[in-house]
This record gives C-alpha cells, sequence and structure tokens, in this order.
C-alpha cells in the first residue's frame, strides 16, 4: 500500500521528483570526485612541493564543492515540493472520503481513529517521500558509486568493503524486522490515547458534574504509560542501529588504515590513494547508514500507509447514482412504505415495517420511549444511514435515487444534539444558506425565537461562536441551529427533538411562529414531550420500531394505551411539580 500511495500522489508532481534525480546525481558525482582530487593535490602537490598544482587542483575542488551544494539545494527543495504536494492530495481524498461516509462506517472506524489516520498517519508516509527521495536515491549513488571509485583505487583492499557492507545489512535487518510490527501497535495507542482525550475534552461537563476528575486523569494516565512503554521500546531498538554502523564504520576505517600502510609502506600504494580510498569507504558506508535510517522510517510509514487505505478503499453504504434525479418534482410530500432498518451484526432491526405518508404543509409528530427508533426513522430520510428494506421516498422521489444536492436542498435538519461551528453567528446561519441577507437572517432568528439574545451580543451577527457552540447555553444553541435550517429555505423540516431545552413557553410561541409564517413546509418532528406535539396534524406513536399509533392527539387518547400511558405519565410529573 505504501508504495501504491507513493506512486499515484507523487504523480502529479513528477516534474520536481525528476528534479530530485538530477540533481542528487549531480551531487552524488561531485561527492564521487571530490576524493580523487584530493589524492592529485597529495600525491602530486604535497609530495612533489608544487605549490602552483595545489591552488589550482585546491581551486577547482572548491568550484565542485560549491556545484555540489546547489545541486544538493535544488534536490531538498524538489524533495519537499513533491512531499508536501502529496500531502495535500492525501489530505484532500482522506476528507472528501470520510465526508462521504454514513454514520455506518464512522462509528466502524471511530472519529478519534479518522483524525489521526488525517493527520499523523499523513504526516508519516509524507515525511518518509521526502526524506526517501533525499536520502535513497543519494544513498545508492554514492554507494554503488563509492565501490567503483575504491576498486579504481585499490583493488587489493575490496576484501575489507566485501565483509563490512554484509555486516552493517545484517545489523540493520535484524534492528528493523523487530520495529515493524511494534510501529503498527503504536498507531493504535495514538488512537487509543486520542481517544480518551477527545472524549474527555466532548464530555467535560459531565466529568465534571460527576466529580470524575482523578478517574478520567487515571485513564487517560493508563493509555499515555502505555503509548511511552511502546514508544520505549522501539527507541530502544532504534538506538541500536546508529552505535552499531558507527562501531562497523570505524572497524573498517581502522582495518583499512592497518592494511593499507603496509601496502603504502612497500609502495605499491601512494599515500594520497590510500586518503582517497578511506574516503570512498566513508561514503559506501554512510550511503549504506542513510539507507538504514531509512529502514527504521519506512516501517512505520508502511504502517500508516496501510491505515490510510483502508479509509480510502472503504466504499461508503450510501451509494450515490451518477445521474440522479436533479429536481423532486413533489417538493414536501414525505412517504415511508414497508421501511426496516438494521444495523450489521444486530440480532433485531431497530425499525420494522414503517409505512406512513406526510403531505405537503402537514406537521407530522413521532413520539415514543428512548430507544423506539425515532432518531434513526428521521436520519433515514437526509441518507445519514440507508434503509434494509422498503422505500423513504421524498418529493415522490425514492432518497436513493435523488442527487445528493437535490435531496439535502429539500431538507432542514435540527439534530438532537444540535452542533455550531466556531465563528460567528453569521457564519453560522450562512451554513444553511450561502449569501443571505442580514435580512433574511434576523427574519430567521425572529422565528426561531432567537433574535432577542443575539442582539444582546456584543457584536449582534457578528458575535464569536466557539466550537460546538459550547460559549452559549444548549436553548440558545438549539434555537440557532433551528434557525440555520429555517434559512436554508427547505421543503421539509425535520425536528430531532429539537425543543427539549426550551422551556414551555418559549417552545410553544417558536412552534406557533414556525407553524404560522411556513404553512407550505412539511414538518417531521421526534418528541419526548406531549406539549410539543398536541397540535400536529398526525402523530405516530412507536415502540419497539413498530408503529403501535396513528392519529391525532385525541384520536390517540381514546384508542391508543402507549399514547395515553405516555401521556400519563408526563402529566402527572407536572402535576406533582
Amino acid at each position: 500500500m505504501l508504495g501504491k500511495l507513493l506512486i499515484k500522489y507523487l504523480k502529479p508532481f513528477w516534474p520536481y521528483v525528476v528534479g530530485v534525480l538530477v540533481f542528487q546525481l549531480a551531487q552524488a558525482l561531485a561527492a564521487l570526485y571530490l576524493p580523487t582530487l584530493n589524492a592529485d593535490i597529495i600525491d602530486n602537490g604535497v609530495a612533489k612541493g608544487d605549490i602552483g598544482y595545489i591552488w589550482s587542483t585546491g581551486g577547482f575542488m572548491l568550484l565542485v564543492s560549491f556545484l555540489q551544494i546547489a545541486a544538493n539545494i535544488i534536490a531538498i527543495f524538489c524533495a519537499a515540493k513533491a512531499a508536501m504536494g502529496l500531502g495535500k492530495l492525501l489530505r484532500r481524498d482522506v476528507f472528501e472520503r470520510v465526508s462521504a461516509f454514513s454514520e455506518r462506517e464512522v462509528s466502524r472506524f471511530g472519529a478519534g481513529s479518522l483524525i489521526t489516520r488525517n493527520t499523523n498517519d499523513v504526516q508519516q508516509v509524507q515525511m518518509l517521500a521526502q526524506m526517501g527521495m533525499i536520502m535513497l536515491v543519494s544513498a545508492p549513488m554514492l554507494a554503488i558509486g563509492g565501490i567503483i571509485m575504491a576498486l579504481r583505487q585499490d583493488v587489493g583492499l575490496s576484501w575489507i568493503i566485501a565483509v563490512a557492507v554484509p555486516v552493517l545489512l545484517i545489523i540493520v535487518g535484524a534492528v528493523v524486522s523487530r520495529m515493524i510490527p511494534l510501529f503498527r501497535t503504536y498507531q493504535d495507542k495514538l488512537d487509543a490515547i486520542n481517544r480518551v482525550l477527545r472524549e474527555q475534552l466532548t464530555g467535560i461537563r459531565v466529568v465534571r458534574a460527576f466529580v470524575r476528575e482523578d478517574i478520567e486523569r487515571k485513564r487517560f494516565e493508563v493509555a499515555n504509560r502505555d503509548m511511552a512503554d511502546l514508544g520505549m521500546r522501539i527507541g530502544n531498538l532504534f538506538v541500536l542501529v546508529f552505535p552499531a554502523a558507527s562501531m562497523v564504520m570505524n572497524l573498517t576505517i581502522a582495518a583499512v588504515i592497518w592494511f593499507g600502510g603496509f601496502e603504502v609502506d612497500n609502495g605499491s600504494v601512494q599515500i594520497g590513494t590510500l586518503f582517497a580510498y578511506m574516503a570512498y569507504v566513508m561514503q559506501i558506508l554512510m550511503g549504506v547508514i542513510m539507507v538504514s535510517f531509512m529502514t527504521t522510517m519506512i516501517p512505520r510509514a508502511a504502517v500508516c500507509a496501510d491505515r490510510i487505505g483502508e479509509v480510502l478503499d472503504t466504499d461508503t453504504s450510501l451509494t450515490i447514482k451518477p445521474n440522479g434525479v436533479a429536481e423532486l418534482p413533489r417538493p414536501g410530500e414525505l412517504e415511508f412504505e414497508g421501511v426496516g432498518f438494521a444495523y450489521p451484526g444486530a440480532e433485531h432491526p431497530v425499525l420494522d415495517n414503517i409505512t406512513f405518508r406526510a403531505e405537503p404543509g402537514q406537521t407530522v409528530a413521532v413520539i415514543g420511549s428512548t430507544g423506539a427508533g425515532k432518531t434513526t426513522l428521521v436520519n433515514l430520510v437526509p441518507r445519514l444511514f440507508d434503509v434494509t428494506s422498503g422505500v423513504v421516498r421524498l418529493g415522490g422521489i425514492d432518497v436513493r435515487d435523488a442527487a445528493p444536492e437535490a435531496l439535502w436542498s429539500g431538507i432542514g435538519l435540527v439534530p438532537q444534539r444540535p452542533y455550531l461551528f466556531s465563528g460567528t453567528v453569521r457564519s453560522n446561519l450562512e451554513f444553511g444558506r450561502e449569501g443571505a441577507t442580514d435580512a433574511e437572517m434576523w427574519a430567521a432568528l425572529e422565528l426561531a425565537q432567537a433574535a432577542g439574545f443575539v442582539r444582546e451580543m456584543p457584536d449582534g451577527l457578528d458575535s464569536e461562536i466557539a466550537q460546538g457552540g459550547t460559549n452559549v447555553s444548549g436553548g440558545q444553541r438549539q434555537r440557532l441551529s433551528i434557525a440555520r435550517a429555517i434559512i436554508h429555505q427547505p421543503s421539509l423540516l425535520v425536528f430531532d427533538d429539537s425543543f427539549s431545552a426550551l422551556d414551555l413557553a418559549t417552545d410553544a410561541r417558536l412552534r406557533h411562529a414556525l407553524w404560522q409564517a411556513l404553512p407550505e413546509v412539511t414538518k417531521l418532528v421526534v418528541a419526548q414531550r406531549v406539549s410539543t406535539i398536541t397540535e400536529a396534524d398526525r402523530i405516530l406513536v412507536l415502540e419497539d420500531g413498530r408503529i403501535v399509533g396513528d392519529g391525532t392527539h385525541e384520536e390517540l387518547l381514546e384508542s391508543n394505551p402507549t399514547y395515553r400511558e405516555i401521556v400519563e405519565s408526563q402529566l402527572g410529573a407536572e402535576a406533582q411539580s
């Protein structure tokens, strides 16, 4: 998977990759030429006392050195451009793939893991690409070129290279083979610590409300300690590479000096040649060490590439038809026909044989006990999930046959947990409809009973909203979410228990304003509170995923024991309060 990702995402940046190859070759040739020039200065200049030769050859060495530096700088620049481009495209594709996931795929991977895969994992692949283009290109050039040049200088000492290189490769291979499985576990530990931290930040109010700080701190410490211990194991293996490589290198140089000294002594080799040979041996071993360094990065990058590949190779369960219906013929009409839904691996379906129809402008309410399937039912309308049986139609079209833009433009969803994005009141409302005017925003806020507290904010529509809307109350967050859905101008408004944080008076005013101002818009209302739905044109009573009651408030009071029980329990609670 690592090779596949590198080939695919470096392809658009092939000029930079070619630039790396060309300039790394140039700097490698320059590096290989310098020891020969140094040997010439020693043998033909220093040994003979020829100062002019020393100056002329030395000046040429300086020019070659400057060319090597320039080629290296350009090669590093090209590698950085290609690697950064790879990271940008890879993050884009992972983001787009995750954005297309249904709730099913998001739950399978986990939000924390998906974040890690699109940040840390992509960074590891990107780093490998950059370092690989610099080291893995120049290292073989230096090693192979060094061997050729060393043999040209002295064939008699070649046995030292033949011993040193395999020994170094065996040491590195033994270490890397033990590191590969540890890197996969390390990424899993990173997912775990990310998940724990995310849960604690998201649920900070609950943690403090139940005085669970010490327990959550210990939970984080366990995840942190597991990751640190594994990091220590990887580090302990990693630190073996360079001392072992240094030991092999120093022993090799010592052997060259020892055995080469005898050749110099008997006159078969000149002193400059011996120095050049030592330089080439250093280049050969440095090339091997550079490859060794990369081999410690490759296993982790390979694990990260596999994790990224899992996301990219996962198809969403929501299949989008390429030629979907671009316009709904009957806006606002909603129909469920024999709808069933079951989560993968579940023994029993969440919804079973749900059938009803909402006409344009009608208000249909859904009520039932916790776990009855109310939220799952409304999630089927905008295709957060797809039905496992039956058909959901909006505007007379099966939602699976509609183009996503046509489907979502016709729906204004207010989720059970209202979420606001970091920015301002204005930017959150523009999320519902980009380009909305101030007048339209204030009109939507008035309908949602939110205009009052927005006017009291320091900057009105331009007042800051924290991520998740944490700087406003739960009721204000719900009303801003409702205003965002209203300004979307949909033909169907879906309220998933969206009035629960409001007091009874605000709830009543909001519903009255909505019903009066938007008579042509269909409303699908999920509620826990009976008072929210008494004026609905039609009320569906859910129990264990089935419709056990269907009618108006008065009709259900007379004929449906489940609904009557819900009403009596709430009225009893209100009477006692």
